[in-house]
């Protein structure tokens, strides 16, 4: 299964970066019984934010979408790294927080988030769907547009 997850990535025109270490005092992921919290991912591109600034004045819907899925990219690596490389033992995602920093008009958080939701939903199926909260921010470290985490049911 976790070969099936990869190639659907592919397909889909990504590759799993290794899993990013902690910025600050934080573990990347708890595994608590059969639940795996995944820390707050950004859109990390080739080791570099790959889109800054506030939807609404510095980024379009467009861009914030593409930041969601690179964080939903980062989210399965930081997966694939707590389950020692198994993603097929990924069951359910149950919630995924959004963050997005936003101008003070901008109002469409759900859309932006929606880039991470498809991805997911494109890539693991019904495992994928999840129930979700799309927020906006002021501002989100670094200059990050979209800023995501995650709760996984796992086997």
């Amino acid at each position: 299964m976790s070969d099936a997850i990869e190639s659907r990535l592919k397909e889909l025109g990504f590759v799993l970066p290794q899993a990013a270490a902690p910025a600050a005092n934080y573990v990347p992921y708890v595994i608590s019984d059969n639940l795996l919290y995944l820390s707050g991912q950004l859109p990390m591109e080739n080791g570099k934010l790959g889109v800054t600034g506030l939807l609404g004045r510095d980024v379009d819907v467009a861009g914030g979408q593409r930041a969601a899925e690179l964080c939903a990219i980062n989210i399965l690596a930081q997966a694939k790294a707590a389950l020692n490389g198994d993603l097929g033992r990924i069951k359910r995602i149950i919630k995924l927080n959004g963050f997005v920093a936003s101008a003070p008009e901008f109002v469409e958080q759900h859309l932006v988030i929606n880039g991470a939701s498809n991805l997911l939903a494109n890539v693991l199926g019904d495992a994928g769907k999840h129930a979700r909260a799309a927020v906006g921010m002021a501002a989100l470290p670094l200059n990050a547009a979209v800023e995501i985490d995650a709760i996984m049911e796992i086997a």
